[in-house]
């Protein structure tokens, strides 16, 4: 029902290829948020409007089958449609008239209810939740695929002992079964807040009054034909028309920035992580991928780049969406234009992202032995915490802290030997001093706490 993109460039409109989008170009998102996609979503919106004056007992039987044969057997041209769009300041004006135009040469009957009463805010705010729900529904396909992912990654890497790191320094042992864990947690969450959000119909006529409405079919027209639309597109009903109250809009994109936020502290991890010093994890290896054009020894890891440039992204796309919500009157100049682009690509951004993070962590690779081996850079002094808590109310937390720094400083290089010559720790044992200064005895409740992630992450997932 729509032109390819040789058409779009014949007819001298840019297509989208996503040339300098690899956060999403590729992936099931790019498709379910074209031009061409969200001009099917228009299509639908206009068909459902006809189905439903028929559903409510307006328009004559079989108007609503007409429509929708009519749209199936006709291509519309989205570069035509877009470039004459100029002139209305939005895609919906050419549309109906093409629409209407298509349908009235199969069904005179037919046209007269081809965007009968409704404005063009109504047919795009619409459109623009159906593709959204398009859209939303793969990401959440991805987003689960991780869930599942980092699931099993937590699970089989309980004991994997590793350096926890707070503001880039050794801080005390974890595990990194507990790291995924806390990547589980993120995402699911997210995940689950995304799902949460509704997504209504628009439906309010020129000025919000469903006047038009009224005059066709009578009192409570407007309402009904709402709630028709809502249930032929399998969108939520809204009490009233939210033509200038845009949380439909805000709502869905601060969940999708929340989402885009857990996939990028992923990211952010295992880019650290995956530094050759450092050596703890590697991204899914696939011919051609995270090669440079320079440096051919290098192996970039790609994946997590592009999930975090999605991540840098989308915070400021969402603000831009609430900055437009701070309309006026009952139609914004302005603001309702700036939102279509920026709701599209922050679909697209966190859309690419939950792809790009489904297949990192499916195929993420573990090096228990480089993270033991950066564990032990640090030594005893990475159960400092420990060391305070056991024997500061025994020899005072002074004297511990010096000892600690001594240690440090590299003035007393065996913090063991120190301890055990501090006259105030002799009646320590040898062995309980071997266990407080044993990384693998100070992991805390990590077994609780992964346990926990994961019956959470299964309810989310049920």
């Amino acid at each position: 029902m729509t032109s390819t993109d040789d058409a779009a460039l014949a007819s001298g409109v840019d297509a989208d290829f996503g040339l300098l989008s690899p956060q999403w170009v590729g992936t099931p998102v790019s498709q379910a948020t074209s031009d061409a996609a969200i001009l099917e979503a228009i299509v639908d919106v206009e068909v459902a409007l006809v189905t439903a004056y028929e559903m409510v007992g307006i328009a004559p039987v079989g108007v609503g089958v007409i429509a929708r044969s009519v749209v199936e057997s006709t291509t519309f041209d989205v570069a035509d449609i877009a470039l004459r769009g100029r002139a209305g300041g939005n895609p919906v004006i050419p549309l109906v008239k093409d629409l209407r135009a298509a349908v009235a040469a199969a069904s005179a009957e037919a046209a007269v209810w081809v965007h009968r009463g409704a404005t063009s805010q109504d047919i795009l705010d619409t459109a623009m939740m159906l593709v959204a729900q398009r859209a939303v529904t793969q990401i959440l396909a991805d987003a689960e695929a991780t869930i599942g992912s980092l699931s099993g990654v937590a699970d089989s890497n309980r004991r994997t002992i590793m350096a926890a790191r707070t503001l880039t320094q050794h801080a005390v042992p974890t595990s990194f079964g507990l790291k995924a864990a806390g990547w589980l947690g993120g995402v699911s969450q997210a995940a689950r807040r995304l799902a949460a959000v509704p997504l209504p119909v628009q439906w309010g006529g020129a000025g919000g009054t469903q006047a038009s409405f009224v005059v066709v079919g009578g009192t409570g027209t407007g309402n009904r034909l709402s709630d028709s639309i809502a249930l032929t597109l399998g969108l939520a009903i809204a009490a009233v028309p939210w033509q200038t109250q845009r949380a439909p809009v805000t709502s869905l994109g601060d969940a999708l920035v929340t989402l885009s936020d857990a996939f990028g502290t992923i990211s952010s991890d295992v880019l650290v992580m995956a530094r050759p010093e450092i050596g703890e994890l590697s991204e899914p290896t696939q011919a051609g991928r995270g090669g440079s054009s320079a440096m051919p020894q290098k192996h970039n890891p790609i994946l997590s780049v592009l999930v975090q440039s999605a991540a840098r992204k989308t915070p400021a796309l969402a603000a831009e969406l609430h900055r437009s919500a701070n309309a006026v009157d009952e139609r914004p100049a302005g603001a309702w234009h700036v939102e279509w682009q920026c709701l599209r690509e922050l679909l697209r951004q966190v859309g690419g992202a939950a792809a790009l993070t489904a297949e990192l962590v499916a195929g993420l690779v573990v090096y228990p032995a480089a993270m033991l081996r950066n564990l032990k850079l640090s030594g005893p002094l990475l159960v400092s915490e420990r060391i305070m808590l056991e024997f500061g109310p025994i020899i005072g937390a002074a004297r511990v802290q010096e000892l600690i720094a001594q240690t440090v400083s590299g003035e007393d290089t065996d913090l063991a030997a120190a301890l055990r010559a501090e006259p105030g720790l002799c009646d320590i044992s040898d062995a309980h001093l071997s266990e407080v200064l044993y990384p693998v005895a100070y992991l805390g409740d990590v077994e609780l706490l992964i346990d926990r992630a994961l019956a959470a992450a299964g309810e989310d997932l049920a």
